[in-house]
């Protein structure tokens, strides 16, 4: 009689197939695609958030600018052109960082220490990328173009505008000009997350859109509850930006 096998032998199982191994390896790259995509969400996300931190740190210094100046608005800036003349104490970016506890851009800009791309800095916005060519006196952020403009010989004052939860104060910018409009032009304000940009509203909060929405590149300056335009006489130059 012949024994049957040992009740402990085992026979040795086959190894994967193709198919089991292709299975796995599909399952791996798409779970390493998950994990790509939810972690550039988390970045995206975090920059987007510390922009709109930078936005409410200057709506902060224009409440207190205004506090000492009879509620006038500080200056724009220049208007279509890129940054080049830093000289006006009125402008905002020379006007507001006192309040924040940084110098004027002009007395960075004059000891080489202005920010650049990528610095933690109010001045600069996370998200955006650098200029190219490289901006010669880079911006993350832009006033409102129609905003207390230089060809009026009195800067604006809050009691003028019409609406100040609606009307743009700053938003953020492509990086070489210090005020910013809706446009297909070059001084258009810009949607640096994933297609979403900040707005920083005159009473102070900040709000999150997407760059369709507030006519990135295109132009739309009249929405409702986002105006570019104020109310003011400087309305009337607004179709020109």
């Amino acid at each position: 009689m012949r024994a049957g096998p040992h009740p402990f032998h085992h026979r040795p199982r086959p190894g994967f197939t193709l198919v089991e191994l292709l299975v796995v390896i599909v399952t791996f790259v798409a779970l390493g695609g998950i994990a790509f995509s939810a972690g550039k969400s988390v970045q995206v996300k975090s920059r987007q958030i510390r922009s709109a931190g930078n936005l409410r740190q200057w709506g902060a210094a224009l409440g207190l600018y205004m506090t000492e100046h009879n509620n006038a608005l500080p200056r724009r800036g220049q208007g279509k052109q890129k940054l080049s003349q830093l000289n006006r104490p009125e402008d905002w970016f020379n006007a507001l960082p006192p309040y924040l506890g940084q110098p004027p851009y002009q007395e960075l800009v004059a000891e080489g220490r202005s920010p650049r791309p990528g610095d933690d800095s109010p001045f600069i916005c996370p998200g955006v990328a650098p200029a190219s060519p490289p901006a010669r006196y880079p911006l993350g952020y832009g006033m409102n173009m129609n905003l207390s403009p230089w060809n009026f010989p009195e800067p604006t004052l809050l009691s003028q505008i019409s609406s100040l939860p609606t009307v743009v104060f700053m938003a953020e910018a492509p990086g070489d000009h210090a005020s910013i409009y809706p446009s297909a032009a070059g001084y258009s304000l810009v949607a640096p997350h994933a297609g979403r940009g900040n707005v920083l509203f005159l009473d102070g909060h900040v709000e999150a859109y997407s760059g369709d929405y507030l006519g990135c590149h295109k132009g739309d300056p009249g929405r409702r509850d986002v105006s570019w335009k104020t109310g003011t006489d400087s309305d009337a130059n607004s179709d020109s930006y």
